[in-house]
């Protein structure tokens, strides 16, 4: 089992920051994939971006070039900076893990991840 840990939610207005971080413990995989998604009230869950075992990134195109996502390996954290938020970026930021590699489509589906977080909601004010 693996669980994850999400901090670093909370209200901001237009144009500001938050950085937000998921804490991995328990059987922590050498292999793990871990990424991030949003639910805004009435959505689905939607892919927002995700940090391969090797340290590869990649970012959904509606977050591109204002959030960056990162691993520290060693204490197997990811962290999810984001910048220039938009009202549009409220929602609820679940963190997502997997032991198993991902290829194409499934990187961006929930149903590839094995293990969530409980969640951290983040409130962009106009």
């Amino acid at each position: 089992q693996v669980q994850l840990v999400e901090s670093g939610g909370g209200l901001v207005q237009a144009g500001g920051s938050l950085t937000l971080s998921c804490a991995a413990s328990g059987r922590t995989f050498s292999s793990l994939v871990q990424g991030w998604f949003r639910q805004a009230p009435g959505k689905e869950r939607e892919f927002v971006a995700g940090v391969a075992a090797n340290g590869y990134s990649y970012l959904a195109d509606s977050v591109q070039g204002r959030f960056t996502v990162y691993k520290d390996a060693i204490k197997n954290t990811v962290f999810l900076q984001m910048a220039s938020l938009e009202p549009e970026d409220t929602a609820i930021y679940y963190c997502a893990a997997t032991p198993n590699f991902l290829r194409g489509s499934s990187t961006f589906t929930p149903d590839s991840y094995d293990y969530w977080g409980q969640g951290t909601q983040v409130t962009v004010s106009s």
